[in-house]
């Protein structure tokens, strides 16, 4: 996958490593949530894992039968499949170099706080993907064997997306909790309980495999986070990754 800084990866060397976590109806294998935050040193900066305490999270089965996950999509330059799907919105956005939620956007990343997260997007049962270039203002796309990803640009926010799979960087720096609010901010779409991107109708949420209760605004962008919205119905199960070992 891409690597941040002068840290760039080769295309298409962790496309092996991804896995899809199976969502049984004997057994379902989920990222427990943990009680607290731990820090590790990842690529020369902090990286946050595990959830944070004081989430209000509920079993997937308090929402009653959820549609199984879709068929992954191939894997693309990150090691992660990239949905079969047309984009939920466009990167055109105000947001083209001007601080958002107290984010800068500048001409290169930062690894001194260094994570990642995972999101998937429902509408109606039909899966959106997450677009590159979120948070890259003017991105340039660049073709690899293994599909499209973005490394240059105007500048980067410290929260982006280089390639279409759902994963979103956060390279800041400084040390603070970030949350989806801010990354559809800084996308310029809106998010809320009742709309996500231009999909209106009610937001179910999942956080790390369980029902997360509260507006998805605040959730917390925690490395190896993994968020799942649902716009309208039906639900879909919660649909996880196994992160390639080098994020």
């Amino acid at each position: 996958m891409p690597q941040d800084s002068d840290q760039r990866a080769a295309p298409g060397r962790t496309g092996k490593l991804r896995r899809r976590l199976a969502w049984g109806g004997a057994g379902v294998a989920v990222i427990a949530a943990a009680a607290g935050i731990t820090l590790a040193t990842v690529g020369g900066g902090s990286a946050a894992t595990g959830s944070p305490s004081g989430l209000k999270l509920a079993p997937p089965s308090t929402l009653g039968p959820l549609l199984p996950a879709p068929a992954s999509g191939a894997d693309g330059y990150e090691g992660v499949p990239v949905p079969d799907a047309a984009p939920l919105a466009s990167t055109a956005t105000i947001a083209t170099g001007q601080t958002v939620d107290g984010i800068g956007c500048e001409s290169h990343e930062h690894l001194l706080f260094h994570v990642h997260a995972h999101l998937t997007i429902f509408v109606n049962g039909a899966q959106r993907q997450i677009p590159a270039g979120v948070g890259i203002p003017g991105a340039r796309e660049t073709q690899s064997p293994t599909g499209p990803y973005i490394n240059t640009g105007k500048c980067f926010y410290w929260l982006h997306t280089h390639a279409p799979d759902g994963v979103i960087h956060i390279e800041s720096p400084i040390q603070r909790v970030y949350t989806l609010g801010d990354f559809f901010d800084e996308w310029g779409q809106p998010l809320g309980t009742d709309q996500a991107g231009p999909a209106r109708g009610h937001v179910t949420a999942f956080y790390n495999g369980k029902v997360y209760q509260g507006n998805p605004r605040g959730i917390p962008l925690i490395g190896q986070a993994q968020i799942q919205l649902e716009v309208g119905t039906p639900l879909v199960a919660p649909d996880l990754i196994t992160f390639p070992k080098n994020i």
